[in-house]
């Protein structure tokens, strides 16, 4: 994989990050509602849960790696699969008239409020399995495993930067005033850019 291919995976990561679903809502209505405090204690909680199913991941890929290297071409092309149902429905999303989702704050103080966000991305099967789609496109079959973990740590780099951010952008009314008027046309970027990314994928040449 290219530097540019790797790139174009950082950005879908990002994109997929910062779509509306239930992690992203939590920490724009804990930031609108309580501040950007009892944000950032939300996000705090929601990437350590991200990363321990990155970890779980990490150490899987490694080993199916070494055993499995057709499984691993196999899940290339199940990630791109995944990143272009996500375009999906996000231009779904885009082209409709539903305004965006509305999540109640998390409550308790700043301990209570990170166990919360913590439990809410443990809880979410689907996040390992976009941990795994995503290393198995971003690492050929082969790799010894610093290849994995440098992959993490870039992945989890990206997460940090995105959830962190929502919280520091929802605490501030002048972007929720703009956010929800170009609200379709974020979303249709992100389809598009997810829609490509998996586009990539399944066209470009296995070795």
């Amino acid at each position: 994989m290219t530097g540019f291919e790797f790139a174009l995976l950082l950005l879908a990561w990002a994109i997929g990050g910062a779509s509306p679903r239930p992690a992203t809502l939590a920490i724009a209505g804990t930031s609108m509602e309580r501040g950007r405090t009892a944000g950032l204690a939300v996000v705090a909680g929601i990437v350590c849960g991200s990363a321990s199913w990155g970890v779980a991941a990490a150490l899987g890929m490694s080993a199916l790696m070494l055993a499995n290297a057709w499984l691993v071409e196999i899940l290339r092309y199940v990630g791109a699969a995944y990143l272009m149902y996500l375009g999906f429905k996000a231009l779904r999303s885009g082209l409709s008239d539903k305004p965006l989702a509305k999540v109640q704050a998390k409550r308790g103080g700043l301990h209570s409020v990170y166990l919360k966000g913590l439990l809410l991305h443990l809880t979410n099967p689907k996040a390992i399995f976009g941990w795994g789609a995503i290393f198995a496109i971003a690492v050929p079959p082969g790799s010894d495993p610093r290849a994995v973990w440098e992959t993490f740590g870039a992945l989890f780099i990206v997460s940090n930067l995105v959830f962190f951010g929502y919280a520091l952008l929802f605490s501030t009314a002048a972007f929720i005033r703009g956010y929800q008027k170009m609200r379709r046309w974020f979303e249709i970027s992100f389809g598009l850019m997810f829609g490509l990314a998996g586009l990539k994928i399944l066209t470009a040449r296995l070795t």
